[in-house]
Protein backbone atom coordinates (compact mmCIF):
# COMPACT_ATOMS: atom_id res chain seq x y z
CA UNK A 1 0.00 0.00 0.00
CA UNK A 2 3.21 2.62 0.53
CA UNK A 3 3.94 2.03 -2.82
CA UNK A 4 0.42 2.61 -4.24
CA UNK A 5 0.38 5.64 -2.25
CA UNK A 6 3.62 7.08 -3.61
CA UNK A 7 2.33 6.75 -7.15
CA UNK A 8 -1.29 8.10 -6.34
CA UNK A 9 -0.45 11.28 -7.54
CA UNK A 10 1.92 10.42 -10.84
CA UNK A 11 4.58 8.41 -11.81
CA UNK A 12 8.06 8.37 -10.30
CA UNK A 13 11.36 6.71 -10.93
CA UNK A 14 12.75 3.30 -8.74
CA UNK A 15 15.10 6.67 -7.08
CA UNK A 16 12.16 9.29 -6.27
CA UNK A 17 10.26 6.26 -4.44
CA UNK A 18 13.51 5.24 -2.67
CA UNK A 19 13.36 8.84 -1.63
CA UNK A 20 9.69 8.71 -0.10
CA UNK A 21 9.48 4.96 1.14
CA UNK A 22 12.63 5.61 3.19
CA UNK A 23 12.48 2.79 5.51
CA UNK A 24 12.23 0.14 2.71
CA UNK A 25 15.58 -1.26 1.23
CA UNK A 26 16.08 -1.02 -2.42
CA UNK A 27 16.13 -4.65 -2.85
CA UNK A 28 12.43 -5.12 -0.73
CA UNK A 29 11.06 -2.13 -2.98
CA UNK A 30 12.24 -3.67 -6.04
CA UNK A 31 10.87 -7.32 -5.71
CA UNK A 32 7.52 -5.41 -4.28
CA UNK A 33 7.49 -3.39 -7.73
CA UNK A 34 7.79 -6.93 -9.45
CA UNK A 35 4.82 -8.18 -7.54
CA UNK A 36 2.34 -5.49 -8.14
CA UNK A 37 3.43 -4.76 -11.63
CA UNK A 38 2.85 -8.98 -11.95
CA UNK A 39 -0.55 -8.14 -10.19
CA UNK A 40 -1.38 -5.13 -12.60
CA UNK A 41 -1.35 -2.64 -9.94
CA UNK A 42 1.78 -0.81 -11.35
CA UNK A 43 3.00 -0.96 -14.54
CA UNK A 44 6.45 0.79 -15.79
CA UNK A 45 6.66 3.34 -18.50
CA UNK A 46 9.08 5.81 -19.96
CA UNK A 47 8.85 9.35 -20.09
CA UNK A 48 8.35 11.66 -23.19
CA UNK A 49 11.51 13.09 -24.56
CA UNK A 50 13.47 15.10 -23.32
CA UNK A 51 13.84 13.37 -19.85
CA UNK A 52 13.12 9.73 -21.26
CA UNK A 53 13.48 8.58 -17.77
CA UNK A 54 12.10 4.85 -16.85
CA UNK A 55 9.17 5.43 -14.17
CA UNK A 56 6.59 3.55 -12.62
CA UNK A 57 3.24 4.20 -12.95
CA UNK A 58 -0.27 2.85 -11.59
CA UNK A 59 -2.65 1.35 -14.00
CA UNK A 60 -6.52 2.08 -13.92
CA UNK A 61 -7.09 -0.81 -11.84
CA UNK A 62 -4.19 0.39 -9.34
CA UNK A 63 -5.49 4.41 -9.65
CA UNK A 64 -8.66 2.21 -8.05
CA UNK A 65 -6.98 1.82 -4.42
CA UNK A 66 -7.01 5.50 -3.80
CA UNK A 67 -10.13 5.53 -2.31
CA UNK A 68 -9.22 2.72 0.16
CA UNK A 69 -5.48 4.31 0.87
CA UNK A 70 -7.52 7.50 1.97
CA UNK A 71 -10.30 5.39 4.49
CA UNK A 72 -7.40 4.08 5.67
CA UNK A 73 -5.48 7.72 6.34
CA UNK A 74 -9.00 9.03 8.04
CA UNK A 75 -8.75 5.81 10.09
CA UNK A 76 -4.98 6.08 11.42
CA UNK A 77 -5.42 9.93 11.41
CA UNK A 78 -8.09 9.42 14.23
CA UNK A 79 -5.09 8.09 16.87
CA UNK A 80 -3.11 10.45 18.76
CA UNK A 81 0.05 11.57 17.20
CA UNK A 82 2.98 9.71 18.83
CA UNK A 83 5.42 12.43 19.78
CA UNK A 84 8.29 11.16 18.06
CA UNK A 85 5.98 11.12 14.69
CA UNK A 86 8.39 11.69 11.46
CA UNK A 87 7.48 14.17 8.53
CA UNK A 88 5.52 13.31 6.03
CA UNK A 89 7.14 13.02 2.66
CA UNK A 90 5.61 15.61 -0.03
CA UNK A 91 3.27 12.96 -1.51
CA UNK A 92 2.64 11.72 1.88
CA UNK A 93 1.66 15.13 2.87
CA UNK A 94 -0.54 15.59 0.08
CA UNK A 95 -2.16 12.60 0.59
CA UNK A 96 -2.82 13.13 4.16
CA UNK A 97 -4.83 16.31 3.16
CA UNK A 98 -6.74 14.62 0.67
CA UNK A 99 -7.63 12.25 3.69
CA UNK A 100 -8.95 15.28 6.41
CA UNK A 101 -10.26 17.61 3.45
CA UNK A 102 -13.42 18.58 5.19
CA UNK A 103 -15.50 20.07 2.60
CA UNK A 104 -17.78 21.73 5.00
CA UNK A 105 -15.52 24.25 5.80
CA UNK A 106 -14.72 24.95 1.53
CA UNK A 107 -18.25 26.94 0.87
CA UNK A 108 -15.93 30.21 -0.27
CA UNK A 109 -13.43 27.95 -1.70
CA UNK A 110 -14.90 25.75 -3.96
CA UNK A 111 -13.59 25.65 -7.84
CA UNK A 112 -10.55 27.71 -6.15
CA UNK A 113 -6.93 26.51 -7.77
CA UNK A 114 -3.98 26.95 -5.10
CA UNK A 115 -0.27 25.64 -5.57
CA UNK A 116 1.60 23.95 -2.78
CA UNK A 117 5.31 23.64 -3.00
CA UNK A 118 6.81 21.33 -0.67
CA UNK A 119 10.19 21.94 -0.69
CA UNK A 120 11.26 21.34 -4.57
CA UNK A 121 8.05 19.91 -5.51
CA UNK A 122 5.04 21.72 -6.72
CA UNK A 123 1.75 20.31 -6.44
CA UNK A 124 -1.97 21.89 -8.15
CA UNK A 125 -4.90 21.49 -5.70
CA UNK A 126 -8.17 22.00 -6.21
CA UNK A 127 -11.26 22.51 -3.78
CA UNK A 128 -13.90 20.37 -5.28
CA UNK A 129 -17.58 20.27 -4.45
CA UNK A 130 -16.80 17.05 -1.99
CA UNK A 131 -12.87 16.18 -1.98
CA UNK A 132 -9.88 17.95 -3.00
CA UNK A 133 -8.12 17.25 -6.34
CA UNK A 134 -4.33 16.92 -6.15
CA UNK A 135 -1.67 16.44 -8.93
CA UNK A 136 2.05 17.19 -9.36
CA UNK A 137 3.02 19.94 -11.12
CA UNK A 138 2.20 23.82 -10.92
CA UNK A 139 -1.03 24.94 -11.39
CA UNK A 140 -2.49 27.23 -13.96
CA UNK A 141 -3.77 30.30 -12.58
CA UNK A 142 -3.50 29.30 -8.51
CA UNK A 143 -5.46 31.75 -6.52
CA UNK A 144 -2.63 31.61 -3.96
CA UNK A 145 1.15 29.93 -3.61
CA UNK A 146 1.87 28.51 -0.75
CA UNK A 147 5.89 27.44 -0.15
CA UNK A 148 7.17 25.73 2.85
CA UNK A 149 8.36 21.61 3.46
CA UNK A 150 6.09 19.19 4.69
CA UNK A 151 7.43 19.45 8.38
CA UNK A 152 6.10 23.09 8.80
CA UNK A 153 2.87 21.97 7.15
CA UNK A 154 2.36 19.69 9.52
CA UNK A 155 2.89 21.68 12.48
CA UNK A 156 0.47 24.75 11.17
CA UNK A 157 -2.19 22.47 10.15
CA UNK A 158 -2.10 20.03 13.40
CA UNK A 159 0.35 21.23 16.06
CA UNK A 160 -0.96 25.30 16.46
CA UNK A 161 2.21 26.44 15.09
CA UNK A 162 0.95 30.25 13.99
CA UNK A 163 1.36 30.79 10.04
CA UNK A 164 3.09 33.68 10.42
CA UNK A 165 5.89 31.86 12.78
CA UNK A 166 8.04 31.39 9.61
CA UNK A 167 9.01 28.95 7.30
CA UNK A 168 5.61 29.30 5.40
CA UNK A 169 5.52 31.91 2.56
CA UNK A 170 2.42 32.94 1.07
CA UNK A 171 1.79 34.56 -2.36
CA UNK A 172 -0.98 35.84 -4.05
CA UNK A 173 -4.28 36.27 -2.00
CA UNK A 174 -3.45 35.83 1.57
CA UNK A 175 -6.90 35.53 3.20
CA UNK A 176 -7.99 33.01 0.17
CA UNK A 177 -4.45 31.04 1.55
CA UNK A 178 -5.26 30.95 4.93
CA UNK A 179 -8.67 29.80 4.58
CA UNK A 180 -7.61 26.75 2.21
CA UNK A 181 -5.31 25.53 5.39
CA UNK A 182 -8.34 25.88 7.80
CA UNK A 183 -10.04 22.91 5.64
CA UNK A 184 -7.93 19.68 6.84
CA UNK A 185 -8.89 19.59 10.83
CA UNK A 186 -8.05 16.31 12.39
CA UNK A 187 -10.67 14.27 13.17
CA UNK A 188 -11.85 14.38 16.90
Amino acid sequence: MLVVRELLLGPKRFTDLRAGLTHVGPDMLAQRLRELEQAGVVQRAKLPPPAGARVYELTDWGRKLEPVVLALGRWGSQAPFPPDSGELGVDAMVLALKTVFNPERAERLRDETFELRLGDTPFALRVGESALHASRGSATDPVAVITTEPGILQQVLWHDRPVRAGGLEIGGDRRAAERFLALFPLPA
